[in-house]
C-alpha cells in the first residue's frame, strides 16, 4: 500500500505536462517551413505538395475509421481528393504574398479565437460536433483575420500600392473579408472535428509530438486556400 506521503512525494500529471513538447514540437514546425518559404521555388512547392499529401492520407485514414459502407468511403476520398488537392495547387499557384497571407491569416484566427472563446465563452455554435467552439470565438476569429489583413495590406502598400484611405467603406470591407476568411477557416475545422467524431479519435494522427497530425494543423488552411483561389482567379 502507498502511504499518503509517498503519494504526494509523486508529482500529478498536470494539464501543461506536455508544453516542452508541444513547444518544441512547434519550433520544429516553424523552422522547416520557414527555410521552405526562404529557399522558395521548388522547394517551397515541394513542401507544400508534401504537407498536402500527408493531409490527404490522413484524411483517407480518418473516412476508412469514420465509415464501413465502400461507395462512401469512395465518395468520401473522391471528394477529399478534390477538395485538399486544389488547395494544395492553390497555394503552389500563389505569389508568395498570397501564400503568406492565407497562413498567417489562418493563425490569426485560430489565436483570436482561441483567446476570445476563452475569455468571454458563452454559446456554443455546434457543440455535438466541437464543444470548445463559440460564436464569441469565432468573433475574435474574425478580429484576427481583420487585423491581419489591415497589416498585410499596409505592408504591400508600403512596397507597392495606394496608401490606405481609412474610408468607412474600406472599413466594412476589411470586416468583410475577416469574417469570410473566420468563417471558412473554423468550417474548416468543423469539418475535420466532425470526420474524427465520426472514426471516433481524438487527432488525425501522432505525427507530429503534442500537436496530433498534419490534418489537425491544416484543417483551416485548406478552405481559406480555396477562398483565396476563387477571390484572386487563381488557375486551377
Amino acid at each position: 500500500m502507498v502511504d499518503g506521503r509517498a503519494a504526494q512525494a509523486v508529482p500529478a500529471k498536470g494539464k501543461n505536462a506536455d508544453l516542452p513538447v508541444r513547444a518544441a514540437s512547434a519550433l520544429v514546425m516553424v523552422a522547416v517551413a520557414g527555410l521552405a518559404f526562404w529557399l522558395g521555388g521548388i522547394w517551397l512547392d515541394l513542401f507544400i505538395a508534401g504537407v498536402a499529401f500527408a493531409t490527404l492520407v490522413e484524411f483517407v485514414i480518418l473516412v476508412l475509421k469514420a465509415t464501413q459502407r465502400q461507395g462512401a468511403r469512395l465518395a468520401a476520398v473522391t471528394a477529399g481528393a478534390i477538395y485538399i488537392g486544389l488547395a494544395g495547387y492553390a497555394l503552389t499557384s500563389f505569389p508568395l504574398i498570397v501564400v503568406i497571407g492565407v497562413i498567417g491569416a489562418v493563425v490569426f484566427v485560430d489565436t483570436f479565437a482561441y483567446f476570445f472563446g476563452r475569455t468571454i465563452g458563452g454559446p456554443k455554435i455546434a457543440p455535438a460536433i466541437s464543444p470548445s467552439k463559440t460564436w464569441a470565438g469565432l468573433l475574435g476569429g474574425t478580429v484576427g483575420a481583420s487585423i491581419w489583413v489591415f497589416g498585410l495590406l499596409h505592408f504591400i502598400a508600403s512596397v507597392d500600392g495606394p496608401e490606405w484611405s481609412g474610408r468607412l467603406l474600406d472599413w466594412l470591407q476589411l470586416g468583410g473579408i475577416g469574417a469570410a476568411i473566420a468563417v471558412a477557416a473554423q468550417a474548416g475545422d468543423f469539418l475535420e472535428s466532425w470526420i474524427k467524431r465520426k472514426a471516433g479519435v481524438k487527432d488525425s494522427s501522432n505525427l507530429i509530438p503534442g500537436h496530433g497530425g498534419v490534418f489537425d494543423r491544416t484543417d483551416g488552411i485548406v478552405p481559406v486556400a480555396l477562398l483565396a483561389a476563387a477571390t484572386f482567379g487563381a488557375a486551377l
